[in-house]
């Protein structure tokens, strides 16, 4: 097993240049005073380039990005490599822990960033890990999936007004490429502010690894890494991904047994059945329509549906 270093604060510049080398980021400590470490897997190359992260599990149950970016780590060349990769497998240590999309205090993560220095548990964890890791990064790749009782089409998140985000977003080969800017408290919104190009990547479904959207999300990053000059290995070509300009959920308003009718990618038109919900006897009480043409991005597996559960995410075309 190869060495892990311990470090606090860190410089990734600091590196040993020519290796790949691994470290336990300390960020917290726990109630009996044992730290907390967030791992750390950081390629420098011995010329100078870009230094591009990639993070995954901010959502504890969120887990197809944790191969991916063990893939990404070990296929890369030192050898002929410009600048600085970052790996981080798990961002959310007590979520992945507890098998918990929330931090340990309850708290979606991803909804906290870039955190308080003097603040709640969450808070703090959040601060620590963007200042003195997410900071330092040029560009950033951030890895999700879909939560429990839901799945995803493999899909980004960009801001594509970004040029660089948008080639970023392309370049993984996904189904779709989703248009916005990220809402408050995202990761995505907190590095794109500090001027660092992000994309989301949603790998399709929660609490397992799926071989083909972790070969997707490999062979994507890859060629991100070819297209930023930090490989050389040729660019893999990747499906052509359907654009949309926004999107939302749709919501019951009758709970009951949930069956939601269309499957991922599916294209719906504008008043077509997409849901249904029955009562304890069977008997049909609601039909959901859509309000829109548009194309299932994720939808909802979970037929248990109390009043104002998510039925599918529908996109809107350019």
């Amino acid at each position: 097993m190869k060495e892990v270093h311990d470090v606090v604060r860190f410089d990734f510049r600091d590196a040993p240049k020519g290796k790949i080398t691994r470290y336990q980021f300390e960020i917290a400590a726990d109630g009996l005073g044992y730290p907390i470490k967030i791992p750390l897997i950081v390629a420098h190359g011995n010329k100078k380039g870009p230094i591009l992260g990639v993070t995954a599990v901010i959502h504890g149950n969120e887990i197809n990005g944790l191969p991916v970016i063990q893939r990404v780590m070990k296929e890369i060349n030192i050898e002929t490599l410009r600048g600085i990769v970052v790996g981080i497998p798990v961002l959310n240590i007590p979520g992945f822990l507890r098998e918990t999309r929330e931090f340990n205090n309850g708290i979606d993560l991803n909804q906290k960033i870039p955190g308080k220095e003097n603040g709640n548990r969450s808070d703090v964890y959040a601060y620590r890990f963007f200042k003195r890791i997410i900071s330092q990064f040029t560009h950033l790749i951030d890895l999700h999936t879909a939560s429990f009782g839901r799945i995803n089409s493999f899909y980004i998140r960009a801001d594509q007004n970004n040029p660089v985000a948008k080639k970023m977003a392309q370049l993984m080969g996904p189904e779709i490429i989703l248009h916005n800017k990220g809402a408050k408290g995202t990761l995505r919104r907190a590095a794109m502010e500090l001027n660092i190009p992000t994309i989301t990547a949603e790998l399709r479904d929660p609490y397992k690894f799926q071989k083909k959207v972790i070969k997707n999300g490999t062979e994507g990053i890859q060629n991100i890494l070819k297209h930023l000059g930090m490989q050389t290995k040729k660019e893999i070509k990747l499906n052509k991904p359907v654009s949309c300009k926004k999107s939302y959920w749709i919501y019951t308003n009758q709970g009951g047994l949930l069956t939601v009718l269309p499957g991922l990618l599916a294209n719906v038109r504008k008043g077509e059945i997409i849901a249904r919900v029955r009562n304890i006897f069977g008997d049909i009480i609601q039909e959901y329509h859509a309000p829109e043409d548009g194309i299932v991005i994720g939808k909802s597996i979970n037929p248990v549906n109390q009043t104002g559960s998510r039925i599918i995410h529908l996109g809107i075309l350019k």
